[in-house]
C-alpha cells in the first residue's frame, strides 16, 4: 500500500468523478473487455497527433484497478518525449521499479515514468526490459506509446505487449486515419479503438 498518493490535480487531470466528456464511461467499458480477453500488457495509440493519451490512459489503468484487488499501472513509455515533463513531477513522491520512477495515483494505481531521458530507441529498449522482467508485481499495464509510430518504433513496441487500442476523439480522428492504422496493425495484436469525447 502506498503512503503517498499523487493528486490527479497535479497531473492536470479532472477529478474521477468529472465525466464530462464521457472518457470515465468509455474507460470501464474498455476495462471489462480487456480483462474478458485476458489483456495484461495494453499499449495506447493515438489515432492522430492531436489526440492526448495519457488522460486516458491514467482512467483506464484506474477503472482496471477498480475492477479487482490487484495493482494496475499506467507507463509513460517515450522517455525522450513523456507526456509529464519531469520537472513537474519533481517533488513528487516515488519509488523505484527498474528504469522507472512510480508514483501511486491511487491505493492500486500507479504512474511509471522513465527516470531520465534516452536516446532514439531507448523507449523500446526500456519497454522489452520492464515487460521481459515480468513487469513488477502490476497485474496490468496500459502503456502510452505516443511519440512511437512518429519514430516508426511503435509495431517494434506492440510486439513485445498483449495488444493496442487505438485512441480516438470523436468528432476530431478522421475515419481515414483509423483505416490506416487498422490495417497496418498485427491483427493479432489489434483490440480495437477506444473512442472517447472531443474533450478528452
Amino acid at each position: 500500500m502506498p503512503e503517498r498518493i499523487l493528486p490527479l490535480a497535479s497531473l492536470g487531470l479532472r477529478p474521477l468523478d468529472d465525466d464530462a466528456d464521457g472518457v470515465r464511461v468509455a474507460c470501464v467499458h474498455a476495462a471489462r473487455h480487456l480483462v474478458h480477453r485476458g489483456a495484461r500488457r495494453v499499449g495506447l495509440l493515438p489515432a492522430a497527433p492531436e489526440v492526448a493519451v495519457m488522460p486516458v490512459g491514467v482512467r483506464l489503468a484506474m477503472a482496471l484497478a477498480g475492477l479487482g484487488a490487484q495493482q494496475v499501472a499506467f507507463l509513460d513509455a517515450n522517455p525522450r518525449w513523456p507526456a509529464l515533463p519531469p520537472e513537474e513531477l519533481r517533488d513528487a513522491p516515488s519509488e523505484k521499479l527498474g528504469d522507472y520512477a512510480v508514483r501511486w495515483l491511487a491505493p492500486r494505481c500507479a504512474l511509471l515514468t522513465a527516470s531520465g531521458a534516452g536516446e532514439a530507441g531507448a523507449g523500446v529498449v526500456l519497454l522489452e526490459r520492464f515487460v521481459r522482467s515480468g513487469a513488477g508485481d502490476f497485474a496490468q499495464v496500459i502503456v502510452d506509446l505516443t511519440g512511437f509510430r512518429e519514430l516508426g518504433e511503435h509495431l517494434t513496441a506492440i510486439r513485445s505487449l498483449d495488444g493496442v487500442l487505438v485512441v480516438a476523439r470523436s468528432r476530431a480522428t478522421h475515419e481515414l486515419d483509423l483505416l490506416k492504422l487498422n490495417h497496418a496493425l498485427p491483427p493479432e495484436r489489434n483490440l480495437g479503438v477506444l473512442l472517447v469525447g472531443g474533450n478528452a
